[in-house]
């Protein structure tokens, strides 16, 4: 039969539309075809169907049985739960008491090696007794691990792991060992798949394109992710987008999940589904389609984006380097050109990308890219950090936006070749079996009986002890090292209930109550000569108790004082319960006759204030400044996050931050101190001193821990500039420090106010960091302000830019000069290796008025204002 003459071109029409169809949809899904992919279902004896259209092996009596140790033989358990888990790999597991060891043969290159973990009831074994370790070859991937302890029944770990030639790859599950009770290790399931050689690893010498070198944040040379090395996923996010199953990926079965519960602040959702990526420029395996057809972008508002970040805030172990890989992909088809829109980047708050411009890199709409940055997150004390990755828009570009499209994150592992931090051991104890319950009883029976003869020893000897004060008393008085303890426990008949105060959480640390005689002696009856401070609120004492063994500073207050009983119980209540390093210690206090009285650990140094201004000693130079803020901000981050609700210093100035004998900065006079409620604001009335004031908190009357940072911020100012606070007898424009420094900054002239003694010994990068953050704690509003953690750790890297420049000498001939910054819109926290200052988004500052009044060593004086106070002053402004 003959063809119509018109359908064979309109066949080939079709063929061609078809073929153009396939070529356009394989390009738009692209796959990788992985070398290995190996699925084990530990504990199974045949395979089954994963969820993930792949068969997943059963172990059980098949190549892949783990090898175990001689005369040790594993379990296999199908999980035993009330809810049926009919979910591979986590029906069946593979249980033991003893070590066992995967082997797995492969072809050389970097591997996923997934291991999966299903919590629940196992037949012979206790679901609590989960504490192991897994180890690769060299890397240690988990140690002294338990699912039990974890939030949820499944959990997956996921890693990188470079297979050399010839090499097998040995994973070994090593139970917790220990003499009291019997632990276990187990597995439900093993993945292995390979990837691509250059997805994740950047060794040096082998990444083609210098664009893709990863940049390692706050450094100044890159860093290489070399083969030696292993990596852990830590998070993959589909920014603005939902989760991407394992099958969905392109071809290495990588699970995206949104990042919902990790956008901090973010706006508008651009998603385009139907769009079709052009991989020109990264491979077409790097991440699914789906990660860059939606995204987070701040918004149309360019007023609130000036003002505002992309935010997310992913937890992380401390002590690791960490890999960023952000992706982008300009899905707006109204920006279309290089240079409208561009915006920093700031990894853990420092600057890893000072202009990021999508098309600038791709050089086209609707192509993938991926930048990838390696940062350091330091082990200061705690197990784990809050990474934050930050977008924030450039004023000097067309459109006020950022755009972020997917996110992953790695850990590398360390020079021991460890990826792990040791999960917390539960120290449980094991039942005991019935052959040892008769033992048991007997025990403790001698126990009980030897007890109770103990107990009447102890009795017997504090008795004669009691009396033996009670007559020495006579002879040294109230300073016998066992006298105060006597007056602790017995109860005093001139004292009131509520002033017997003693609580503290820490033993030995206890607030003492002292009568006014012991108080009298102990100051030389108030002499005059063991003054060492003078304020409005009345005189502190040098003074000595236990028998002249403890130097102390007593705070007689005055009747009269403005600081009367409620403050006066406020910081008894405040400093009982509060103990560290860098909060001044309250040793006890006096009531007696109408006193109050205050005995604190012995300053030696005296007051930060005192060391700035007029003194005869010699200046303090820039890393004992710097090292004095750094304690002082540790110990306002400790009153704000060390109890339940945030402790709210509310008069923090230099005269408030004292120094011992080391000259380690503790800060003093919690009087004004109140108890905030988390994150919100309470009402109160205006208290504070003058120049350091929160003019947000006077406006409003909204105290938040922010007011501290504000009073902070001016410290920071009186520290590098030594100038006071407020000066009245300066011109009006100089008054306030906190507004001047703001002025010279945005006329760029900060460095001429700076101590001339500082001049030329100040690290340039120390000086932008720290005026920098001094600058963003003074801002207009509280929510551009930084915590006090974030001061904290600002001031420590300012700290190591000076010591590592000094240690090479690499100290500039010139202290660097400060430009405005017109086109800068920097979040509040430090851009620091930017080379302008953060542009000030700071409103009219909150008048001073010339009180008159002078600042003494150890000033307490607080005052306590109205909103109509505020309100006047606020208008006469310049009278």
């Amino acid at each position: 039969m003959k063809s119509h003459p018109l359908l064979t071109p309109i066949l080939y029409v079709c063929c061609l539309f078809f073929l153009l169809s396939y070529l356009t949809i394989a390009t738009s899904t692209p796959r990788y075809n992985p070398v290995e992919n190996i699925v084990v279902n530990c504990g199974s004896p045949g395979s089954l169907k994963g969820d993930d259209d792949r068969y997943w092996i059963g172990d059980k009596d098949s190549k892949f049985a783990p090898k175990e140790e001689p005369n040790y033989k594993s379990n296999t358990s199908v999980a035993q739960s009330q809810v049926s888990v009919g979910i591979v790999p986590y029906m069946t597991a593979r249980l033991s008491y003893w070590q066992f060891t995967y082997v797995f043969p492969f072809t050389a290159g970097p591997k996923f090696v997934r291991l999966y973990f299903y919590s629940d009831v196992y037949s012979g074994f206790e679901s609590s007794k989960d504490f192991f370790t897994v180890n690769a070859g060299s890397f240690t991937l988990l140690r002294n691990f338990s699912a039990s302890i974890l939030d949820q029944k499944d959990v997956y770990k996921e890693f990188c792991i470079n297979v050399d030639e010839n090499q097998k790859l040995n994973l070994t599950f090593i139970p917790f060992t220990s003499t009291s009770m019997n632990y276990h290790a187990f597995i439900n399931g093993i993945e292995i798949v390979s990837i691509p050689m250059d997805l994740y690893y950047k060794p040096q010498g082998v990444i083609k394109g210098e664009e893709f070198v990863p940049v390692y944040v706050g450094k100044p040379t890159p860093i290489y992710i070399d083969y030696s090395m292993a990596l852990e996923m830590v998070y993959r996010l589909n920014v603005g987008g939902g989760a991407i199953q394992a099958k969905e990926d392109t071809g290495m079965f990588r699970e995206w999940s949104g990042d919902g519960e990790y956008l901090l602040s973010g706006g508008f959702v651009p998603r385009d589904p139907s769009l079709k990526p052009k991989y020109t420029k990264i491979p077409n395996y790097t991440a699914p389609d789906a990660v860059y057809q939606s995204a987070i972008s701040m918004g149309p508002d360019r007023t609130k984006n000036m003002q505002s970040n992309l935010t997310w805030g992913l937890l992380v172990d401390t002590g690791f380097n960490y890999l960023v890989r952000l992706h982008f992909c300009e899905i707006e088809s109204e920006i279309h050109a290089s240079g409208t829109r561009e915006f920093y980047i700031y990894i853990d708050y420092q600057l890893a990308e000072e202009r990021a411009d999508v098309l600038l890199w791709t050089d086209d709409n609707d192509t993938p890219y991926y930048k990838d940055y390696v940062v350091m997150i330091k082990n200061k004390g705690n197990d784990t950090h809050l990474l934050s990755i930050d977008l924030h828009s450039r004023l000097d570009a067309d459109l006020i936006d950022a755009i972020l499209n997917g996110v992953e994150v790695f850990k590398l592992s360390d020079s021991d070749n460890n990826l792990a931090i040791a999960a917390p051991l539960l120290d449980q104890q094991q039942p005991a079996g019935a052959a040892n319950e008769s033992k048991s009883k007997k025990t403790t029976t001698f126990i009980a009986i030897g007890s109770v003869l103990g107990l009447l020893v102890v009795l017997t000897l504090v008795c004669c002890m009691v009396l033996c004060i009670l007559k020495k008393t006579k002879h040294y008085g109230s300073y016998h090292p066992l006298a105060k303890w006597w007056r602790w426990s017995r109860p005093d008949p001139y004292k009131r209930d509520f002033s017997r105060r003693t609580a503290s959480p820490l033993p030995g640390e206890l607030c003492c109550y002292f009568r006014l005689d012991e108080i009298k002696t102990a100051t030389n009856n108030f002499n005059e000569d063991l003054i060492v401070g003078v304020g409005g609120f009345g005189n502190v004492y040098k003074g000595m108790i236990e028998q002249g063994n403890m130097m102390v500073a007593i705070k007689r207050m005055k009747q009269e004082s403005r600081q009367g009983a409620l403050e006066f119980m406020t910081e008894i209540k405040m400093l009982s319960q509060l103990r560290h390093v860098h909060l001044v210690s309250l040793i006890g206090y006096c009531d007696d006759e109408g006193e109050m009285i205050l005995v604190y650990e012995y300053m030696a140094n005296g007051t930060l204030h005192h060391h700035l201004y007029d003194t005869p000693n010699d200046p303090l130079t820039w890393k004992q400044r710097l090292q004095i803020c750094i304690g002082a901000a540790r110990g306002l981050h400790h009153l704000h996050t060390s109890t339940k609700h945030p402790i709210i210093h509310r008069d923090v100035k230099t005269t408030n931050i004292l120094l011992d004998e080391k000259w380690v900065s503790k800060v003093s006079d919690f009087g004004l101190s109140k108890m905030g409620l988390d994150n919100t604001a309470i009402s109160t009335l205006v208290k504070g001193t003058w120049g350091y004031l929160d003019p947000n908190y006077a406006r409003r009357q909204q105290l938040t821990e922010k007011s501290d940072v504000y009073s902070f911020g001016v410290v920071m100012f009186e520290v590098l500039c030594a100038r006071k606070a407020l000066n009245p007898k300066l011109q009006e424009e100089q008054r306030n420090l906190a507004s001047w420094a703001q002025k010279c900054i945005d006329k760029g002239t900060i460095s001429k106010i700076i101590d001339p003694y500082l001049m030329n010994k100040i690290v340039p990068e120390c000086l932008k960091v720290y005026v920098e953050l001094a600058e963003s704690c003074i801002c207009d509003h509280g929510i551009q302000r930084p915590t006090m953690n974030d001061v904290m750790e600002k001031l420590e890297f300012a700290l190591e830019l000076q010591e590592q420049a000094e240690a090479t000498k690499d100290i500039g001939s010139k202290v660097v000069s400060f430009r405005v910054a017109n086109a800068n819109g920097a979040p509040w926290y430090n851009n620091f290796y930017h080379g302008q200052v953060l542009e000030s988004n700071s409103e009219t500052k909150l008048s001073t008025i010339n009180t008159g009044l002078s600042y003494p060593d150890l000033d307490f004086v607080n005052f306590s204002i109205t909103s109509e106070d505020v309100s006047s002053c606020t208008k006469n402004s310049s009278s």
